[in-house]
C-alpha cells in the first residue's frame, strides 16, 4: 500500500489534477528528458572518450620506437643532480634518426654516466625525442578513467542545466503565484500583507 502511495506521489505532474499547472507538465518533461540524456548521453560520450583515449595511446605505441644513443657529456652524480624519481639525472645525448639525421637532446641518464656510454632512448616516427608510451595496462586504465570521468562530467552539466531550467519554472511559478493570489486577494476586499 505504502508503494503504491509513493508511486503515486512521484508521478503527480503527468495525472489530470485541477491544481496542475502547464509548467508542471513542462517540468515533469524535463526531467524525463534529462533522466534519458543523463543515462544515455554519458554513456555514449564516456563510450566515445576511452575509445578515442584508447586509440590515441595506441598510435603512440606504434609509432615510438626505442633508440641507442650515446652520452655526449659526463653525467652529474649526487643527490642534487637527481631528477624527481630519484634514479636518474639529466644529460645530453646524441642519437642518428632513420633519415640519417643527427640529434642533440637532453634526456635522463644513469647517475656518474661518463661521455661514450650507451643509453636506450624513445623517439618518434620522425625521430625527435619523446617519452616512453604508455604499455598496455596502464593505457587501459588511462581509457577507462578518461571514459568514466567524461560520464560523470556529462551526467554533471546535464543535471546543472535541469536544475537551471527548474528554477526558472519555479520563478515563473512563484510569479503566477503572486500575480493570481493578487486578484483573489482583491475580489475578497482588500489586501493583505
Amino acid at each position: 500500500m505504502a508503494g503504491i502511495r509513493l508511486d503515486r506521489a512521484r508521478t503527480w505532474r503527468w495525472r489530470r489534477s485541477p491544481l496542475r499547472r502547464r509548467s508542471d507538465v513542462v517540468e515533469a518533461w524535463i526531467l524525463l528528458a534529462a533522466w534519458v540524456i543523463a543515462v544515455v548521453g554519458s554513456i555514449f560520450a564516456g563510450l566515445v572518450a576511452a575509445s578515442t583515449v584508447d586509440r590515441n595511446l595506441a598510435q603512440q605505441r606504434a609509432e615510438r620506437h626505442t633508440v641507442s644513443a650515446v652520452v655526449t657529456e659526463d653525467a652529474p652524480h649526487g643527490p642534487s643532480a637527481r631528477t624527481p624519481d630519484g634514479g636518474h639525472v639529466w644529460a645530453t645525448v646524441r642519437w642518428t634518426a632513420p633519415d640519417g639525421s643527427t640529434h642533440l637532446a637532453r634526456t635522463e641518464v644513469p647517475p656518474a654516466a661518463p661521455k661514450g656510454t650507451q643509453v636506450t632512448i624513445w623517439t618518434d616516427g620522425q625521430g625527435r625525442l619523446t617519452s616512453r608510451p604508455m604499455a598496455g595496462g596502464d593505457a587501459a586504465f588511462q581509457s577507462v578513467w578518461t571514459g568514466a570521468l567524461v560520464a560523470v562530467a556529462t551526467a554533471g552539466a546535464v543535471a546543472g542545466c535541469t536544475q537551471l531550467a527548474r528554477g526558472r519554472l519555479e520563478r515563473r511559478r512563484l510569479n503566477q503565484w503572486a500575480e493570481e493570489w493578487e486578484r483573489v486577494d482583491t475580489r475578497w476586499g482588500g489586501r493583505t500583507g
